[in-house]
């Protein structure tokens, strides 16, 4: 009778234990699933974010964020103003005879944010700031030398200070993206439009410090586009005349041109600039701004890059002597491009907006497609928290001042 009790009672606590082990699995396995439920919840939050904003912007809301615009003044002029209240475009480009000095500069800016606070989307305000030659400020800002000039000393802190003090220079006014630097290797020394403006004729100097540079930039929350995708420094004709042809195949460019880009999409490059380059042995009828296949095959899958494409100016000769500025435009947005630059000609900006609504209405341009592209647009806004906020103050002297060091300390590792 002892044993049987016994049994009973061990049989009992063998039953417990079994039921409180399954419990605490359970519970465990519950709280596993609640943390795997909240981390799915907190990826779909994020990426809804963009999407929910997306769902709620009209057609031309969305079409205007895949143009930049030039405009013909040192003020806001009706065209421009136009452009941003009705069609939303996505943002602005100024050059040298837009800008007279700070104060003016700093006006316009400011008043292009001010009309475009009506917008749900914030302006991209930039600018060619390369340094050297191609520099659109200028006094009081100190000049800076040219890449090349960088380039010879490879000295990676002094890469590094040169792109924050690009950087500053035009935070300082109110820009926030610079289509800068310029990582082609300048391997053609007939090359009549890159030359100087490259940091050198190898990989590894173009590497080294054109991406030192394009860090510097970012450094001060300036967002940086490279240039010119797939490679403009074996040329021998300047696409704002014609078009230039580069008869190098994929591997040679895999070899030579292309490492600078690869390397940038290593490092998380905000945004790439295709040229107006002919490359017969990828394309044989459209250069790179137009080509599915340098876009597309090369750049966005072999290359496996899934962020923002910009065009070269749109108004340059290689374009406008050879193609309907409109129609290459939708080539480019189909080949998988995502943002236009038009920086010359009212009447060419009225065009393109006016083509890609009707591709739009007409479904040649998904609705899909149209959402990939303002996805990345928005996505690349969202990194660098763009505002619409105004500047008020610019401490010139401070960013002399660093000019100053960095020209002081190049001279003396030039032995000057």
């Amino acid at each position: 009778m002892n044993k049987k009790v016994f049994l009973v009672i061990m049989l009992g606590l063998i039953l417990i234990l079994v039921s409180c082990k399954s419990k605490q699995e359970e519970i465990i396995e519950k709280e596993d699933n609640i943390q795997d439920d909240e981390e799915i919840l907190e990826r779909v939050e994020k990426v809804d974010k963009i999407e929910e904003m997306i769902d709620n912007m009209n057609t031309e809301e969305k079409i205007g964020q895949l143009v930049i615009f030039g405009l013909n003044s040192t003020e806001v002029d009706e065209h421009i103003k136009k452009m941003i209240v009705e069609n939303h475009i996505g943002g602005i480009i100024l050059f040298k005879y837009n800008i007279s000095d700070v104060e003016q500069t700093v006006e316009l800016l400011n008043s292009l944010k001010k009309i475009n606070s009506s917008n749900p989307i914030p302006l991209f305000l930039s600018i060619d700031e390369e340094g050297g030659k191609v520099s659109r400020l200028s006094n009081p800002f100190l000049k800076l030398p040219e890449a090349k000039t960088i380039g010879s000393i490879d000295g990676k802190k002094v890469s590094l200070e040169y792109g924050k003090i690009l950087g500053m220079r035009i935070k300082s006014l109110g820009f926030n993206m610079d289509f800068a630097p310029v990582v082609d290797i300048n391997s053609n020394p007939n090359n009549p439009v890159i030359g100087s403006r490259a940091f050198g004729s190898t990989i590894d100097i173009v590497v080294n410090n054109g991406l030192q540079v394009m860090k510097g930039i970012n450094s001060v929350d300036i967002i940086s586009i490279i240039k010119h995708f797939p490679g403009h420094g074996d040329t021998d004709m300047d696409s704002h005349i014609n078009i230039p042809i580069v008869r190098r195949s994929l591997r040679e460019l895999e070899d030579l041109e292309l490492i600078p880009f690869i390397e940038g999409i290593n490092r998380d490059v905000d945004g790439i600039m295709v040229g107006h380059i002919l490359y017969p042995k990828l394309d044989k009828i459209y250069p790179a701004t137009l080509s599915k296949e340098i876009i597309t095959n090369v750049l966005r899958e072999k290359l496996s890059y899934d962020g923002v494409v910009i065009s070269d100016d749109m108004t340059m000769g290689a374009i406008i002597k050879n193609y309907n500025i409109e129609d290459a435009s939708i080539q480019f947005l189909k080949a998988g491009g995502d943002i236009l630059l038009i920086c010359h000609g009212y009447e060419n900006q009225l065009k393109v907006i006016d083509k890609i609504k009707e591709k739009v209405k007409n479904g040649d341009i998904t609705e899909e497609e149209l959402n990939e592209k303002v996805y990345r647009i928005i996505k690349l806004k969202q990194k660098y928290n763009i505002e619409d906020s105004l500047v008020e103050d610019v401490d010139i002297e401070s960013i002399n001042y660093k000019t100053k060091e960095l020209l002081d300390k190049i001279k003396g590792l030039q032995g000057g």
